[in-house]
């Protein structure tokens, strides 16, 4: 059966059925993908985009109605870089094809090779020997051979097979598939796609069949970063939309900043890949010139090390809000659940995006105060089923969960594995959740094994203590978390509270003095009386934009216990917003009596 024109549902049925073949071959992509990074995630990101697709495009009137329904989803659920430069050829060739119902097959022939102008536009640095070179040759074949046939049929057929013969000759392009014995994963996922078109057009009716995409709802997780990056740290996604000035101005501000950029789509709306050291200083850029949505960070350092260079055979996760210093982190391999923050439209992941000195410089300018997000369920989902994945088993230390929802979706989804991840409710915020984590890493760094902890993990947070001397209650009003009438009389009378947390995790004024001189007299005393009759493990302390302060607590407690603190770090974003610049938090944890 010749198939002479291609429109809107004929398309969306091809789109459908290379869609089921790129799923089907996800585990197979991971395994050979070595370029640019030896992720072994191009399967689960290609998945991913075609997912996204499926989910969000829709049948048009007319091809090019449906192609940029299909443009659209692709630009804003692609992932990695495998499933941004599929998104960005589909929105050229949404771009490319002619405004018609029906195209021959030399219109869309046409329209496909004007299309891999687009791709290689969205590159700083193309790189042939990958999905570019293979969509390139494979179009190329499209527009000489178009003019010999006007059937589809035939021409997808042929033009399959030149796909094939061209993703076989990637590894003579690049040095890294040769000596990996490979070719590269995003061609093999592009072919594997149009594999898929070809088998149903020979084998599918296009007159009955059931337009419902299907695709696994539990994408399999894969072994991740099976080498270190060499270069960058982390693997940085964004949607940018209604972007001032030309591309080029864009990718020019930012392209010092990494490599591996892609910005695929126009200035109304741009899917950004880059991996970076410093995602601070992109965001910055970023928020300068566009809105900003989807923002995804992943670390690839920690990837490869729980994959592949693990310390410990117990993993060890906590969130952000733990406040923990990238030194200890990086020397125990934690990995870390982030935040999210909302300051205005604007969205930052705690600590990555946004650091703390930005953050309060920010903070004194702004006239309304930003909201902190919790993590999304599949940001928990994700890191914690890698980690359990990879180690013997995993120790999971939340936030307490009377300040957050953390614990009870990291709880939901250790239910599901109760003899190889648990998550402890640590009923701790910031630094003292951050040293019973610390306290956690120790042991398992001591040889201790998971069930040893694990007994004791409840009683060392019962021996924790945190004492925060508030500088000025002016952002627990704003946050809610103080009512407006008690921070007006605190104000007046010039209160400085001293706020601890009770046995459950919940916020508890300790005391309060009209000075800070006197609360930090008040907090030293306090700690004193504690080691008359008990042994100190460790202590730490945090500040919010406030280092003398810090410097004065531990001057005071270095003299008092006789040795330093585990260290002094600033208040991390999502928790110094609802306690303000100049706060200082001192953890303490004693030893179980």
């Amino acid at each position: 059966m010749k198939i002479g024109y291609l429109d809107g549902k004929r398309f969306y049925r091809g789109l459908v059925a290379g869609a089921r073949e790129l799923v089907s071959k996800q585990a197979y992509l991971n395994k050979i993908n070595v370029f640019p990074v030896a992720d072994a995630d191009t399967g689960l990101n290609m998945a991913l985009t075609v997912q996204a697709i499926l989910q969000k495009s829709k049948i048009g009137k007319s091809l090019k109605e449906t192609l940029k329904t299909v443009a659209d989803a692709a630009l804003s659920g692609a992932r990695g870089n495998s499933g941004i430069i599929l998104a960005q050829y589909l929105h050229g060739l949404s771009h490319e094809l002619p405004e018609k119902g029906m195209l021959s097959a030399q219109s869309f022939a046409q329209g496909a090779r004007k299309a891999v102008n687009h791709l290689y536009d969205s590159l700083l640095n193309p790189v042939e020997g990958t999905m570019l070179t293979v969509i390139r040759e494979w179009s190329d074949f499209l527009v000489e051979h178009s003019a010999k046939t006007q059937d589809f049929l035939q021409l997808l057929t042929e033009s399959l097979a030149k796909a094939k013969k061209s993703l076989q000759e990637t590894p003579k392009h690049l040095k890294v598939l040769a000596e990996a014995g490979v070719v590269d994963a995003g061609a093999s996922g592009f072919v594997a796609f149009l594999e898929g078109v070809v088998n149903y057009i020979h084998k599918g009716s296009l007159r009955d069949t059931d337009l419902k995409a299907y695709v696994p709802a539990d994408l399999e997780n894969p072994v991740v970063h099976s080498s270190a990056p060499e270069k960058y740290r982390y693997c940085t996604e964004a949607i940018l939309t209604n972007c001032q000035g030309d591309l080029s101005a864009l990718r020019d501000m930012i392209k010092n900043l990494g490599d591996s950029l892609i910005l695929a789509g126009n200035t109304e709306k741009l899917h950004l890949h880059i991996h970076t050291n410093d995602p601070e200083s992109l965001f910055g850029i970023l928020f300068s010139r566009s809105e900003v949505s989807g923002v995804k960070i992943d670390d690839m350092l920690r990837q490869f090390q729980i994959s592949n260079s693990r310390l410990f055979p117990i993993g060890l996760i906590t969130d952000s809000a733990a406040n923990l210093p990238q030194e200890i982190i990086d020397r125990y391999q934690i990995a870390v659940i982030p935040y999210g923050l909302n300051f205005g439209q604007r969205y930052y992941l705690d600590g990555l995006s946004l650091g703390a000195k930005s953050f309060y410089e920010m903070l004194a300018q702004s006239r309304t105060l930003p909201k902190s997000s919790q993590p999304s369920p599949l940001t928990v989902k994700t890191i914690l089923e890698t980690s359990a994945a990879n180690y013997e088993k995993v120790i999971c230390i939340s936030i307490s969960d009377k300040l957050s929802g953390v614990y009870q979706n990291a709880k939901a989804i250790a239910q599901t594995m109760p003899d190889k991840l648990k998550v402890v409710n640590s009923r701790q915020l910031a630094v003292t959740e951050g040293l019973l984590t610390l306290r956690v890493a120790r042991a398992i760094e001591a040889g201790h094994s998971y069930e040893e902890i694990i007994s004791q993990v409840e009683t060392w947070a019962d021996n924790t203590t945190i004492y925060t001397d508030i500088y000025t209650l002016r952002y627990m009003v704003k946050g809610g978390r103080v009512p407006p009438l008690a921070g007006l009389v605190a104000g007046l009378l010039n209160l400085k509270p001293i706020v601890s947390l009770d046995k459950e995790g919940k916020a508890l004024v300790y005391g309060k003095s009209f000075s800070r001189k006197r609360n930090l007299a008040k907090i030293i005393g306090i700690i004193g009386d504690e080691l008359k009759t008990r042994k100190l493990w460790e202590y730490a302390i945090v500040h919010a934009a406030a280092p003398e302060r810090a410097a004065e607590y531990a001057e005071k407690l270095t003299k008092l216990t006789g040795k330093k603190p585990a260290y002094i770090t600033e208040l991390t974003p999502v928790v110094g917003v609802h306690n303000g610049p100049g706060t200082v938090g001192i953890g303490v944890v004693y030893e179980p009596i």
